[in-house]
C-alpha cells in the first residue's frame, strides 16, 4: 500500500462518496499507517474538505476489525492445501469470511467496554487484551 493507492482506491473510491451521502457532520478516522500520512493523502482530504480525526503516535488499535482480519488471517494459514494463485486466495478469503462464525463477531463488540476500561486505565499504553 502506498499513499498514491490509497488516495485512488481508499479515499477516491470509498471515502469521498460516502463523505458525500453522510454531510457535513461526517469525520473520518483512520491511523497513523505510513500511507495515511502521505501528503498527498492530506491534500486530498483537504481539497474534499473532509475532517480527519486526530489520532495520537502511539494508539491502541481498539477497532475491532483489526481482530477480525486476524482471525480471516489465521484461517488461510490454516487452509490444506494452501491457496497457490490469486484466484484460489479470493475464492478463499471469501469462502472464510463467510464462514467466520457470527458469534466470534459479537464476542469482539462486547468486548469493547472492557477494552476501553483496560486502555483508559492504562493511559493508552500497552494493555493485556
Amino acid at each position: 500500500m502506498t499513499g498514491h493507492i490509497y488516495r485512488d482506491v481508499i479515499l477516491e473510491q470509498h471515502v469521498r462518496l460516502f463523505r458525500g451521502t453522510m454531510g457535513a457532520e461526517f469525520l473520518f478516522m483512520d491511523d497513523n499507517a505510513r500511507p495515511h500520512r502521505a501528503n498527498i493523502v492530506d491534500e486530498c482530504l483537504q481539497s474534499e474538505d473532509i475532517t480527519r480525526i486526530d489520532w495520537p503516535a502511539y494508539s491502541p488499535d481498539l477497532n475491532p476489525i483489526e481482530n477480525v482480519w486476524d482471525m480471516l488471517g489465521r484461517r488461510i494459514a490454516a487452509r490444506q492445501p494452501p491457496p497457490t494463485c490469486l484466484p484460489e486466495l479470493r475464492r478463499a478469503l471469501l469462502d472464510e469470511w463467510c464462514n467466520i462464525p457470527q458469534d466470534q463477531i459479537d464476542n469482539l463488540i462486547l468486548s469493547m467496554p472492557r477494552r476501553c476500561k483496560a486502555c483508559i486505565a492504562s493511559s493508552g499504553r500497552h494493555t493485556p487484551y
